[in-house]
Order: structure tokens, then C-alpha cells, then sequence
């Protein structure tokens, strides 16, 4: 404790000056009246030894003894009274308690046993002292190896016991300072494991809800602008030619069905009852987590045959739906027909889809290619239009945009390592385009 804290009579939390608790103060005022009681009760006896007045002699004794109430403060200046007051037979509480504060201290190693070397020696030295004296008086003295043996046992076992339980009460310490420090590390460990993994559940929330949205938007804008492009074109030959009006809205039908059964199926996994295993709203999953599950497990779980989702042999359907709405869209193939990982046909398949969206939402009645170019470790594609005919807009160009499309293609494509390009051409067409490496990962 610092200076300034040593003036102040009372600390936060019941500490007092140096003591860390009440009781504290009471335990070594105790041990300090009964230290100075027996070294006053030692003082007549070496004041007749060296002929001084006992009342001095007992005044130095009490306040000697008196000095244990220091010695959490200042531990090692007990123990040098204790070594002062050897020569007089005093202090022997003082030894005892002021070796054991001393050795449970962080007092270096070095100094305690240089002060417990000099206690052993000059109380062996005091001791021998002594029972020579006594045995001066009696007619037959012990033997002086058994004199020897005594003081030898006396003199280091009040010395080394207190010193060995200091020992043992500060390495016990140290274990449960350690095991606590290790506790409390532990603790933080586990704070910021706890606050990691809800990051990576808020994470992996935002991840599906953003594929959720991406995959209602390639269901949902491909084949509802399909179908407003073929209502448009039932309305204008509906007077005409009802025979193709009645074709045209068989498509409709077809489309609309279609885009349910995507639907039904997507919100299905959505709207999954949890209900029968018990759990409360509460305890039951994100929809985005338990969507993000079920289609982890039938990935999983499909044959080698199933792609979990569209493929690059459906492509020329895709296109054909178009071409049933009257565009003109010109579809090439280059290179070998090969298998690619069901990730990366998937995306290929959603960039055109969109692609082509794009086409009838802004350029109704434009020329299109859609280019698709097979190679061994990779596969591109380009969908390129031409601006639409006349100053007039074809009959998709009123319909609404989010501006969702070209961002959720271009997530698509980065998520698998390849690379997207998007933007008009000189013509005043635009393009897109797309390189996805060969990889078996998941978007």
C-alpha cells in the first residue's frame, strides 16, 4: 500500500491501513499483547542477568514484543527484533509468527533464509548457552552430546516449522491466485467465444435472408415477366387471332403454375411446424438458419444425377420459354459437353435467367445472344442484347425494377471465385457476362 493509502483509516471495502480486513486488526493486536506479555514476563529475569531495573527492561520488552502488530507491513523488521531480542531469551511468539508472515510474503527466497539462519543459529547459540549454565549447577551434568542433541532440536525446530507452513500457505496461494487468474481467463474466453458465435449466427441469418431474396427474385421476376409479356401479347391479338391469344394464355397458365410449385416449395421449407418436437416459438430456429439446414441436408443428400437446382442442359428451355414470347434470342454452345460442379451450373443458369428478365423488363422485342462457352477447369457465358426496335418500348419495358438483379448475379459469381461484367455496348444494347472457375463449393 502506498503512503497516501496508508493515511487513510479506513479503505473501500472494510480494509484498514495495511490490514485487507477487520478482523485482521483484531487477530494482530491479539497476537501482539500476548508477544509483549511474554517477553514482559521474560524481562526480571535478564534484567538480574545483566543487573539493570526490571521496570526499563520491561518497558523495552513490551514495546519489542508489542512490534508484531506490524508485520504485514514491514515483515522483515519483525524478524530483526526477534534477533535482537535473542540474547535475552525473549520473543518467542515474535519468532514463531513473524518467520511464518515473513516466508508467505513476496519477500525474495534469498532473504529468508539468510534471516532464518541467523534465528537457527543465534537460538542454538542462546539455547547452548543456557543449559551450559544449568548444567554448571547440578551435581550430574547430561552428557554434552546430548546437550547438544536438545539444543540442536529445540533450537532449529521452532525456527524451520514456522518457516515450512509459510511455505506451504504461499505455494497453496499461488495455486488458487493461478487457478483463479485461470478461471477468469477461461471466462473471457468463453465471453468472446459466446459473442463470436452470435456474430457468426447474425451472419449466417443475413447470408440466407439475402439468398432467400436473391432465389424469390430469380423465381418470382423471370416467370412473371414472362407471363406480363404474354398477357400483353394475348390483349393485342386477343381481336385477331384467338386461336393464339388462347395458346398464349396456356402459357400464362403454365408459367404461373410453374412459379408456384418454385414457391410452394421454397416457402415450404419456411413454414416448416416445429410444433410436433415440442418447442416453444421461442426455441424453435431462424426460418433463415432452418432453410439454410434443410437445403445443406438435400444437398447432401441427392444422387450423383441431381443437381439440387436448374442445370446447363436446361438452358435451351430456358431460352425456348423466351422464344414462345416472340424474341428473337439466338442460342450457341462451344465446347465439349461436360459435367461442372451442381454450385457453379446453378449460377450459370440463374445469370441467364436474370439476364434474359432483363431483356424483356427493358428491351421487349431486342435481339439476344446467349453465348455459352465450356472449357475444362472453367465455364463462360454472355447474354447481349441489342436495343429494342422502333422509339417505342415493347410491351415489358413498363414493367418495375428493383435494380436487385444485376447485384444478386454479380454475388452469385464472386461467391464462387469467378468474375461478372455487366454494362451497355456501343450498339446501346447491354451485356453480361460471366467466368465461373470449376469449383465444388457452395454459393
Amino acid at each position: 500500500m502506498n503512503d497516501a493509502g496508508a493515511g487513510a483509516v479506513e479503505r473501500k471495502g472494510g480494509a484498514v491501513l495495511w490490514w485487507p480486513r477487520r478482523r485482521s486488526v483484531a487477530l494482530d493486536a491479539c497476537l501482539a499483547l500476548v508477544s509483549a506479555l511474554e517477553c514482559v514476563l521474560m524481562a526480571p529475569s535478564f534484567a538480574a542477568t545483566i543487573g539493570l531495573p526490571v521496570a526499563p527492561v520491561a518497558v523495552v520488552a513490551a514495546v519489542g514484543g508489542s512490534v508484531l502488530v506490524l508485520r504485514r507491513r514491514w515483515p522483515i523488521a519483525v524478524v530483526l527484533v526477534a534477533v535482537a531480542l535473542l540474547p535475552a531469551q525473549m520473543g518467542l511468539l515474535l519468532v514463531v509468527v513473524g518467520l511464518y508472515t515473513l516466508t508467505v510474503t513476496d519477500v525474495p527466497r534469498r532473504v529468508i533464509a539468510l534471516l532464518t539462519a541467523m534465528l537457527s543459529f543465534g537460538g542454538c547459540l542462546v539455547l547452548y548457552l543456557a543449559v551450559l549454565e544449568e548444567q554448571a549447577q547440578v551435581e550430574q551434568p547430561l552428557p554434552t552430546w546430548f546437550a547438544l542433541l536438545i539444543v540442536l532440536t529445540f533450537g532449529v525446530v521452532h525456527v524451520v516449522a514456522p518457516v515450512l507452513v509459510g511455505m506451504y500457505v504461499r505455494a497453496r496461494r499461488r495455486l488458487v491466485e493461478s487457478l483463479r487468474e485461470r478461471a477468469d481467463g477461461l471466462e473471457r474466453e468463453l465471453s468472446l467465444l459466446a459473442e463470436r458465435a452470435e456474430e457468426r449466427a447474425e451472419w449466417a441469418r443475413r447470408e440466407e435472408r439475402t439468398r432467400i431474396a436473391r432465389d424469390m427474385h430469380d423465381v418470382v421476376a423471370h416467370r412473371v415477366s414472362l407471363m406480363v409479356v404474354h398477357a400483353a401479347a394475348i390483349q393485342a391479338v386477343a381481336p385477331k387471332d384467338p386461336e393464339k391469344a388462347a395458346r398464349n394464355a396456356a402459357l400464362v397458365g403454365d408459367m404461373g403454375r410453374q412459379a408456384l410449385t418454385e414457391l410452394r416449395t421454397m416457402l415450404g421449407v419456411l413454414r416448416t411446424d416445429d410444433r410436433s418436437d415440442g418447442r416453444t416459438d421461442d426455441q424453435r430456429p431462424d426460418p433463415a438458419l432452418r432453410l439454410a439446414e434443410i437445403a445443406a441436408t438435400a444437398r447432401s443428400t441427392a444422387p450423383a444425377g441431381d443437381a439440387g437446382g436448374p442445370q446447363l442442359a436446361e438452358l435451351a428451355d430456358l431460352v425456348g420459354q423466351s422464344r414462345q414470347t416472340g424474341m428473337a434470342v439466338e442460342f450457341t454452345e462451344e465446347g465439349e459437353r461436360r459435367g461442372y460442379a451442381p454450385p457453379v451450373e446453378r449460377t450459370v443458369y440463374r445469370v441467364v435467367q436474370e439476364a434474359l428478365t432483363n431483356v424483356h423488363k427493358h428491351a421487349g422485342g431486342a435481339t439476344t445472344v446467349v453465348r455459352l462457352a465450356r472449357r475444362e477447369e472453367e465455364v463462360a457465358v454472355l447474354v447481349q442484347n441489342d436495343p429494342p426496335p422502333g422509339a417505342e418500348p415493347g410491351p415489358g419495358a413498363s414493367l418495375p425494377s428493383g435494380g436487385n438483379g444485376l447485384v444478386g448475379m454479380r454475388e452469385r459469381v464472386t461467391a464462387l471465385g469467378g468474375g461478372f461484367v455487366s454494362g451497355p455496348t456501343d450498339r446501346g444494347g447491354f451485356r453480361v457476362s460471366a467466368v465461373i472457375p470449376d469449383r465444388d463449393g457452395e454459393q
